[in-house]
């Protein structure tokens, strides 16, 4: 072929886008949710109300935008993939990304690939690589294949002296300033060609060689695409194609000093895999029209790329730059702290990888980018809880109630249930005894007519007890005022009169040492880590913004018995990643048990602690935290309960 007269593609013509029911008797209330700790800063839930029906969870691929897309290239076996770069951990604007990718493949029965697109060996560590696979199975996906983009640098060099040859690219020695004000970076000004745009084909090759072998170093020389410097799109301005960095590579080692950018690698790499529909966000949209020039350039196969609207959310940051100086100033714990919107923080706080997927498909996908306030996060959160996790009785500052007219040995057995919507999550007893701890919000000294729990003189229930108490003294600490310990009487009716049902019910938690009750823990209680919905337009910027008050800590927290239960029977729920954990668990014990009848699980297959989820009545929703260690429980909370301003 005479290279010479090779004539490039055309740039490929833009594509359309295409009666009232009688009353019931009423039964008695479940408590009442209790007033949240002061100090805590909430923000007003305009989600949405609870859904009556639940969404069909692969509602995003049957309609809309996602489709459209399969619709315009069908295909017998859909291949995607998920590329992200290891330079930093997953945030939930990712998990639509992951959902998309993963579940559009599986939808339609295809494979996608995790494919690491290293191709910056300055910013790539080792956790990173870890992480975001750890984070796509926790959401229940598994790659078909987990490759990298610099499995292909060699095939990637070879095309790249391809293009030169066919007169596709050239080795060009401006500097950054030079290269900008070609492209008309400025008021007014024109775009021109690069001086070393037209030099002859040969002399490019020899000086991509050179690049190669350490002649220059890096910002002296880098290779562009010669595209279409008059195109109206920047993505078609010569875009740069290899650039020298002096880096060792995780893979290649020191093998390379050139690397491909991202504007060459991922059409190509794409090509390689076969990927039938590539799938990303609309800040690639651009993109799109070099995306298929290189594919037709060096005439290999050309995937289809489309683009949706990525995920945004109020309220936080989730640039790796702004989380990285939250860590290095210790304002929070780490990249895994609840307060943050990373993937390994949201797994740490408790939320379920079924609520993230469910809150991405509630959103929908289209080409517009979404803005959601973090209420309507936790809405979603806090109505797939409902559904999934059993209920505990949990005192977050406990006071002793006395009750005196109990024997010293008094003992019942209360039968609780773990959720009254869902039967199967079972019952479970606890210790009613004389001595039980109250919620010291659920305790006043002075009493009023609007306050309908425990006061001098009133009575009040306590969840499934027979008969209610009534508080009759208190005492106090004299250093600090605040009660110490409540005295009452237990309200059974003599026999032959009637029962009186108290106006409240409330949580308790007694005091049984043969029971091993209360069971002890400290509770972490957090709240948005910045003041405002938009903490970047702050005055003094985002580190001006934030919230004092984001976590408060109790450390005396007390929980029932049937806590023991629920960290047993983790995970809550069992599905997505956290199902497989489950499976693992039971293969293991059951292949075990069959050469050892007392062999235990492998130590790898045990729940995480997060996944011992549930819902602390009239407080919040809650899992245990990694700091969890032997008896030491800690608590998070993940979302508060439904707000109820109408009660005391």
């Amino acid at each position: 072929m005479d290279e010479s007269k090779f004539i490039l593609p055309k740039r490929p013509l833009e594509e359309k886008k295409p009666a009232k029911a009688k009353k019931q008797p009423k039964e008695p209330k479940e408590p009442k949710p209790a007033k949240e700790p002061k100090h805590i800063v909430a923000k007003k839930d305009k989600a949405p109300n609870d859904a009556a029906v639940p969404l069909d969870p692969n509602s995003m691929f049957k309609e809309g935008f996602l489709k459209a897309v399969y619709a315009e290239r069908p295909s017998k076996h859909v291949i995607t993939r998920f590329p992200p770069e290891p330079n930093g951990y997953l945030h939930i604007g990712h998990s639509k990304a992951i959902a998309i990718n993963f579940g559009f493949a599986r939808y339609y029965g295809g494979d996608c690939y995790l494919r690491y697109d290293d191709t910056n060996p300055e910013k790539e560590e080792e956790k990173y690589f870890t992480a975001i696979l750890e984070m796509i199975e926790w959401l229940g996906f598994k790659p078909y294949k987990i490759t990298y983009s610099s499995d292909n640098f060699q095939e990637l060099y070879d095309l790249a002296e391809d293009l030169i040859r066919r007169d596709g690219a050239y080795v060009c020695h401006c500097s950054d300033t030079e290269v900008k004000k070609q492209r008309g970076e400025g008021k007014g000004l024109e775009r021109y060609s690069c001086s070393h745009r037209d030099r002859p084909i040969e002399e490019s090759l020899t000086e991509f060689r050179a690049m190669r072998d350490g002649k220059y170093k890096p910002r002296e020389s880098v290779l562009r695409m010669k595209q279409d410097m008059q195109d109206g799109n920047p993505q078609m301005w010569d875009l740069t194609a290899y650039r020298i960095l002096e880096a060792e590579h995780h893979r290649s080692g020191d093998k390379w000093r050139i690397y491909p950018t991202y504007d060459y690698t991922h059409c190509l790499c794409d090509s390689f895999e076969d990927i039938t529909h590539s799938l990303c966000t609309t800040e690639f949209q651009l993109s799109r029209v070099s995306y298929e020039w290189l594919c037709d350039a060096v005439e290999v196969y050309k995937p289809m790329q489309r683009e949706y609207g990525r995920l945004n959310v109020t309220g936080t940051v989730l640039s790796k730059r702004k989380i990285a100086k939250l860590v290095d100033e210790k304002i929070v714990r780490g990249w895994d702290d609840p307060r943050l919107y990373t993937l390994v923080a949201l797994r740490r706080r408790g939320v379920p990888p079924g609520a993230i997927l469910s809150f991405v498909n509630e959103l929908g996908v289209s080409t517009a980018n979404t803005n959601i306030q973090l209420a309507r996060f936790e809405q979603v959160v806090r109505r797939y809880l409902e559904q999934t996790v059993p209920r505990l009785m949990l005192v977050l500052d406990p006071i002793p109630v006395i009750i005196d007219n109990l024997p010293d040995d008094y003992l019942e057995d209360i039968e609780l249930p773990f959720s009254p919507k869902d039967p199967a999550m079972g019952n479970h007893t606890v210790p009613f005894t004389k001595t039980v701890y109250i919620d010291r919000s659920d305790f006043r000294e002075i009493d009023s007519k609007d306050y309908f729990r425990l006061a001098p003189g009133k009575a009040v229930g306590l969840l499934k007890v027979p008969f209610p108490i009534r508080a009759t003294s208190f005492k106090t600490d004299e250093a600090n005022g605040l009660v110490t310990e409540v005295h009452a009487t237990y309200e059974k009716p003599e026999e032959g009169s009637a029962f009186k049902k108290p106006k409240t019910y409330i949580q308790w938690i007694a005091s049984s040492p043969k029971h091993s009750s209360p069971i002890k823990a400290e509770v972490r209680i957090f709240s948005s880590l910045f003041k405002s919905e938009n903490p970047d337009s702050a005055e003094g910027g985002f580190m001006a913004d934030l919230n004092s008050h984001s976590e408060e800590i109790y450390p005396n927290a007390m929980i029932e018995t049937g806590f023991n239960e629920v960290r047993a029977r983790a995970p809550w729920p069992e599905k997505e990643g956290e199902k497989a954990v489950k499976d693992e668990n039971a293969d293991a014990t059951s292949s075990e048990s069959r050469t050892s009848k007392d062999a235990a699980p492998k130590s790898s297959a045990i729940p995480r602690p997060e996944t011992v989820r549930f819902q602390g009545l009239r407080v919040a929703y809650f899992a245990m935290d990694t700091d969890s260690a032997g008896d030491k429980i800690v608590l998070n909370r993940i979302v508060s309960l439904k707000e109820d301003s109408g009660k005391a």
